[in-house]
């Protein structure tokens, strides 16, 4: 197979990987980061003090807390794998090495959030806080953990821009 045909085929199954991700409704992400979420914190927790699991909730001395599915930024995650999918030039251990670096960094980020929210949950000004963690803290955890990963594994393509621009220098017509 020619190297231009190799990169095109790369190039339109990334994409094709991002879309199915997307339809699928982040189902996996849900049916992964749930659980995972909820057993990690609840590991965390039974350090500092006595727990019990029901469901999707943590019970402590002190508070209820529901692992509900935004808690386990599905979305955030979603966005971070689909930059790191839509960068060109990669080759596969490297882009698998930089979705397992980002993916990580980024689970931990949404640990030490909740972590963090917790002592407030009984507080008034509670709803917030998380609001402001939901919705601007994660925007900086998943901008973080998509530019260390890049600055780490040297990627120097750019997320839909290098292969729009790779995709334009094939329509020019050559004399």
């Amino acid at each position: 197979m020619k190297k231009q045909n190799k990169k095109i085929l790369n190039l339109f199954s990334r994409y094709l990987t991002i879309i199915i991700i997307g339809a699928s409704n982040l189902y996996l992400f849900y049916k992964i980061l749930i659980p995972t979420t909820l057993h990690t914190t609840n590991l965390i927790l039974k350090i500092f003090t006595p727990t019990i699991l029901i469901g999707n909730t943590i019970q402590t001395n002190h508070a209820l807390i529901e692992i509900a599915p935004s808690c386990v930024a599905a979305s955030a995650f979603f966005l971070l794998i689909a930059l790191i999918l839509s960068i060109s030039n990669i080759k596969p251990k490297t882009r698998a090495k930089a979705l397992l670096t980002a993916t990580v960094t980024l689970f931990t980020f949404n640990i030490i959030r909740i972590l963090t929210l917790i002592p407030f949950i009984n507080q008034p000004y509670f709803e917030t806080l998380h609001w402001i963690f939901w919705h601007l803290i994660s925007i900086l955890f998943v901008l973080v953990a998509y530019f260390t990963t890049i600055k780490f594994y040297k990627i120097k393509s750019i997320p839909v821009y290098s292969d729009f621009k790779y995709l334009k220098s094939l329509t020019k017509t050559k004399h």
